[in-house]
């Protein structure tokens, strides 16, 4: 879906324009459209990640690193995720 939003946004169009033509491919709503406030939050992201992408690629080392040492924040002791 962003990749949608992205390229037709870079054609002119407004996020309300492409919003009613977005669907949600899994889950409880599959098939209903993303709210716009799913859509900016989505955008935010995105922009998020292209602006620190080394902020990004050093959270996920780290979530990597407490995973495998089974020490992820708010994990019941003894108890493994996959």
């Amino acid at each position: 879906m962003l990749h949608t939003v992205l390229r037709r946004r870079a054609g002119g169009e407004t996020v309300e324009q492409i919003q009613p033509d977005l669907f949600i491919p899994t889950g409880r709503r599959k098939g209903n459209n993303p709210s716009l406030s799913s859509v900016y939050r989505a955008l935010a992201e995105h922009e998020k990640r292209a602006a620190y992408p080394e902020a990004v690629k050093a959270a996920h080392a780290d979530f990597v690193a407490l995973r495998s040492a089974g020490r992820i924040p708010g994990q019941a002791e003894g108890v493994m995720t996959s």
